[in-house]
């Protein structure tokens, strides 16, 4: 079994994970060139996409705080960092995006990894539901 402590600890690396990400988003000038993100032509599309960002950073610190850890959160929290691995592997491939901006992505891949083990390997009980 996972201890929920250890989970504790990585929601909250995933939230500072997420936290820099959007700074990245919205500095991509600065911030964003340091893993060569591509740049967003539209301002909507970067707000929009800056709030999700930060919305699950809220959410990873939100569960870290919570007195149980609510496992349908960490399932959408699993497979929305599996699609953001998965996405920039096809950019990626397609040649869309250099290696630095995938290498970002990694990061996704190894929460998404962790947060399906801790599904797996933890019993759904009131403890650590």
């Amino acid at each position: 079994m996972i201890d929920s402590k250890v989970m504790r600890r990585v929601l909250w690396v995933g939230s500072v994970f997420n936290a820099l990400v959007a700074l990245m988003l919205m500095f991509p000038s600065t911030l964003g060139a340091l893993a060569a993100l591509p740049s967003v032509s539209s301002n909507y599309y970067r707000l929009m996409l800056t709030f999700f960002v930060v919305l699950f950073s809220a959410t990873y610190a939100w569960l870290a705080l919570a007195p149980t850890i609510s496992r349908p959160i960490v399932v959408l929290s699993a497979v929305g960092k599996t699609g953001a691995f998965i996405i920039a592997l096809v950019c990626l491939a397609r040649g869309e995006i250099l290696l630095r901006t995938f290498a970002v992505s990694i990061g996704d891949l190894a929460f998404a990894i962790y947060f399906f083990l801790w599904l797996r390997f933890t019993a759904a009980s009131p403890s650590n539901a």
